[in-house]
């Protein structure tokens, strides 16, 4: 067997590992673990003024400067990532969760129950998800609570007919069927014979989601609709020190480069995942 030359040979536990997958995977743990540790890596109270100029530039005390009011910018962005990851990952498990059982429901289910529900899924998913957001967050609000669950239920059809798809071939086949003359239930066939042949992609559908939920989030704080201050996550952040722009302030910057190498790093991580857990077939 050959392996393209960005891959080690000798792979961890049998796979072939891409260098890219591997700095990707490092950028990703870097922030999971700043998130985590937030308030321990934090060098100054996140909503404490400690600098008497506003946009103040980068020093050895200030790695990255201070905000609009002369907060520390480097503390914001270390809690930031606690709400930006946080509501996200809360959100993508819901959505991927729902939609994935909901998927194998109706592909296992079939009849009425399966189009009805990929009919109302369907006209779901037409909506633009920006634009549902906006009308939803604006009618219930900002808390973190509904913004989970705004951030979830907009992302629940997609990760449902990629996981109903899934459910519809292997439902298919013959040991499905060899399942279905020995009686066994719904639940059964769909926790212990479809899920099992279906949960490599769904995990890569999962980090997919993640990132296109990072980046509904931020755009939604940026519109000042989402995490509501003193709380901040990254696009929060920008949108609070968005005139910083004009003096090259570190306070608008900085947070935009979180949220690339996040989503970015997410995206390569996928991509550069072995055939065999990325792709059902292999």
């Amino acid at each position: 067997m050959t392996h393209s030359t960005s891959s080690v040979s000798a792979g961890l536990f049998g796979y072939s590992v891409s260098p890219v997958g591997v700095i990707a995977f490092v950028v990703i743990l870097f922030w999971a673990i700043v998130a985590i540790f937030a308030p321990q890596l934090t060098p100054y109270p996140v909503g404490k003024i400690v600098d008497l100029d506003y946009f103040g530039p980068m020093s050895a005390k200030f790695w990255l400067g201070s905000d609009y009011l002369g907060r520390d910018v480097l503390s914001r962005i270390i809690f930031g990532a606690r709400y930006t990851l946080g509501i996200a990952l809360a959100g993508v498990l819901i959505a991927s969760s729902a939609g994935v059982i909901l998927g194998m429901s109706a592909a296992v289910i079939g009849g009425w129950f399966d189009t009805a529900l990929s009919r109302f899924m369907d006209a779901m998913i037409s909506i633009p998800s920006k634009l549902f957001g906006l009308v939803v967050v604006a009618a219930v609000g900002s808390s973190l609570p509904s913004l989970i669950l705004t951030l979830a239920f907009i992302y629940t059809p997609g990760s449902y007919r990629f996981a109903r798809a899934l459910a519809v071939n292997v439902n298919t086949m013959d040991f499905i069927t060899v399942a279905r003359i020995r009686g066994e239930n719904t639940l059964y066939l769909a926790v212990s014979e479809i899920l099992p042949n279906i949960i490599r992609p769904v995990l890569a559908d999962f980090g997919i989601r993640f990132v296109f939920i990072v980046l509904l989030l931020s755009g939604l704080s940026f519109l000042g609709l989402g995490v509501q201050p003193p709380l901040a996550d990254w696009g929060a952040l920008v949108h609070e020190n968005i005139q910083g722009l004009s003096f090259g302030s570190a306070a608008v910057i900085a947070p935009s480069i979180a949220i690339a190498s996040l989503t970015i790093s997410v995206n390569l991580l996928i991509d550069n995942l072995p055939r065999k857990i990325r792709d059902r077939s292999a």
